[in-house]
């Protein structure tokens, strides 16, 4: 399946999923935590920058990164993609795939249910 222009690389999810659980790093933090060359990962956080998956501080005497977006937002990215591709567009195929096999535990099933009821409610309107 192509990639989406701001999709993320094997690679680069690495780079991610240390930021996303560690917060902001620098360059030689990312390096020794993917095991890794600082001018390789140099190389991945400036193609995340420029994807807009990733922001630099410049402020201090070493420049930090960080995620710019949360694992959800590159969940539901790769997802509306496959939906796009292989359900012409609709979710429901393939959330209704997932469920019905998958082993879904009892707090799953739960969480699943309370989710439909509160879509099934609507937004909540304030009260003046």
């Amino acid at each position: 399946m192509p990639r989406t222009p701001r999709d993320v690389t094997e690679a680069e999810l690495a780079v991610l999923r240390i930021l996303w659980d560690t917060g902001p790093q620098s360059v030689r933090g990312l390096a020794d935590a993917l095991g890794g060359h600082a001018a390789t990962v140099q190389k991945l956080l400036e193609r995340l920058e420029d994807k807009g998956w990733v922001d630099r501080d410049r402020s201090g005497p070493v420049q930090l990164f960080q995620a710019a977006a949360d694992r959800d937002d590159l969940i539901g990215r790769r997802l509306r993609g496959i939906a796009e591709e292989l359900c012409e567009g609709s979710m429901t195929p393939l959330l209704s795939h997932l469920v019905a096999n998958e082993k879904l535990s009892a707090a799953d099933r739960k969480a699943l249910r309370n989710l439909i009821d509160r879509l099934d409610e609507g937004p909540r309107r304030k009260r003046a």
